[in-house]
């Protein structure tokens, strides 16, 4: 299962360096692209904001 950022992101970038596969992409908010996601959890570890979850 995937992780999904929900509105709670700041855009703060934390999470983008994180990713091992590259999954995350910028933006208004940051997304995940599920596709690509092996599910580490790397990027919630790092968020300040707790934006990122399991789907």
């Amino acid at each position: 299962m995937a992780y999904q950022i929900n509105d709670s992101c700041i855009a703060c970038g934390a999470c983008l360096p994180e990713c091992p596969v590259e999954a995350i992409s910028e933006g208004g908010i940051y997304t995940i692209n599920a596709d690509l996601c092996i599910d580490c959890g790397a990027c919630a570890g790092v968020c300040p904001v707790g934006a990122p979850n399991e789907a």
